[in-house]
């Protein structure tokens, strides 16, 4: 069976792009020549992103975003077409989390990680998806968490939205299969970037008390966002008739010194 290539030229969404995992991912995929729109609501920071990437040589737009209004997702599909061309590549990684205990968290806080996390990426999908599959080829790779597969404490809202965006990816994929379009998960585990950085001392302390206490955290050690982009432009790079639906990246600790030897 013979499959044909991907055009060179494949017109990038990245959601969630002011910062992070988002921000590393823009300015990767523009490196490798893809038109990349940058969306956040903090569109002055993507405003910076894309002029960096524009100074570089490669094409970027910055886009208001809140993936939590339908208006505005819309808006956002639509004005980055017109800027770029359809979309070819989607990646979705918008998203905050909370510091709390799930009895502890107000409802409210709590519907509102699983709109922007899950109902946000659905939005995303449903502006995006059905254009890729008329044009018969694309990518929607959605950024998940490792704690789909081993739940936190302190970040139940974040948990619950995960595991329920990993369930829409999983369905998605089986759906698209044989369209030209595929859906895929990255899996990121602990990694530094703006979420729960905002927390005080106090609450990062406890945080990772806990972690500890149940043998979440086995070292110290963390992803840069560098690190996960590049994943991210590997499950997109993948040739066609190969489909990475599910890659989960982890913080490699520190190698361990021989005796009379420093760690590398």
């Amino acid at each position: 069976m013979r499959f044909e290539p991907h055009p060179e030229r494949r017109p990038a969404l990245v959601t969630g792009a002011s910062s992070g995992i988002g921000a590393a991912t823009a300015r990767l995929l523009a490196a490798e020549g893809h038109p990349v729109a940058l969306g956040a609501r903090r569109v002055e920071r993507c405003e910076e992103i894309a002029a960096e990437i524009r100074k570089d040589g490669g094409e970027a737009v910055a886009l208001p975003l809140d993936v939590g209004d339908s208006r505005s997702v819309a808006s956002f599909v639509s004005d980055a077409a017109d800027a770029l061309g359809p979309p070819e590549i989607v990646v979705s990684g918008a998203g905050d989390l909370d510091a709390s205990r799930v009895h502890e968290l107000d409802p409210e806080e709590f519907a509102a990680q699983v709109q922007v996390h899950l109902v946000g990426a659905h939005r995303l999908v449903s502006q995006v998806v059905p254009g890729m599959v008329a044009r018969r080829r694309g990518d929607v790779v959605f950024v998940s968490s490792d704690v789909v597969r081993m739940p936190r404490t302190r970040m139940g809202a974040y948990v619950a939205a995960k595991n329920g965006l990993e369930g829409m990816a999983r369905a998605l994929w089986m759906e698209l299969e044989g369209t030209g379009v595929r859906a895929s998960v990255v899996r990121p585990g602990p990694t530094w970037t703006g979420m729960g950085m905002t927390w005080d001392a106090e609450t990062t302390s406890a945080v990772l008390e806990e972690w500890v206490t149940w043998g979440i955290a086995r070292h110290p050690y963390f992803l840069r966002p560098e690190d996960v982009a590049r994943v991210i432009v590997m499950v997109v790079r993948t040739p066609r008739g190969t489909h990475l639906t599910l890659v989960e990246v982890e913080p490699e600790k520190k190698v361990d010194a021989a005796e009379g030897e420093e760690a590398r």
